[in-house]
């Protein structure tokens, strides 16, 4: 199994590394010959402007695309969430959206910096025991399409003033693509590097 990690800005090496803990081999995508023979591709938590401006300038925006229209299994994280999600808000105007996850996301929904924090999630499909979540300006789902499974949410008082009383979605899975709001990169929990490497396994079937 090979997974590519955008490699453009952000968490590249803490996502190389917890793939290589999984004993999972992992290649830097920077160009678009980086995309052959990948079996999935993590897109890492960083600022989701600017690795909107480099997918343009390195070529990848178009050969990524395609790939992602043809099922390939993503792992999108943070501002990688923002780049799967089908719409964003409180962007640029050319903010690049792929539209491999049914999700309507608000950009720092949570409040800048600041206003990062952390939080244990109950995320049912990696077992009893809770996910250790780190969210840093961390994007805001607004909205989830029919076809998007819930995994884990936060509840509304940790959202932004003027939210649904509704809890959050934070973690969604649609098909082979997985996003979360929140850096699970950050921690030494590899229990979600290993259900995307499941969902890559289970397409490979």
């Amino acid at each position: 199994m090979l997974v590519g990690v955008l490699a453009l800005q952000g968490d590249v090496t803490e996502h190389r590394a917890a793939l290589a803990e999984l004993g999972v081999e992992s290649r830097p995508v920077r160009r678009p010959e980086d995309l052959s023979g990948l079996d999935g591709v993590v897109l890492p938590g960083g600022e989701s402007t600017t690795v909107s401006l480099l997918l343009g300038s390195s070529g990848l925006a178009e050969p990524l695309g395609k790939e992602l229209e043809r099922g390939l299994p993503a792992f999108g994280t943070c501002a990688g969430m923002i780049l799967l999600a089908s719409s964003v808000s409180d962007g640029r105007p050319d903010q690049r959206c792929y539209g491999a996850v049914d999700l309507a996301v608000r950009r720092n929904g949570y409040g800048r910096q600041l206003a990062s924090f952390e939080c244990d999630l109950e995320v049912p499909a990696l077992g009893s025991e809770p996910v250790h979540a780190v969210f840093i300006r961390a994007p805001l789902v607004e909205g989830a399409g029919d076809g998007v499974e819930v995994l884990a949410t936060v509840p509304a008082a940790a959202s932004s003033p003027g939210q649904t009383s509704d809890p959050t979605p934070v973690l969604c899975r649609q098909g082979p693509v997985l996003v979360s709001a929140f850096h699970p990169e950050l921690t030494d929990d590899r229990r979600l590097h290993r259900y995307f490497v499941s969902t890559i396994e289970e397409r490979g079937r």
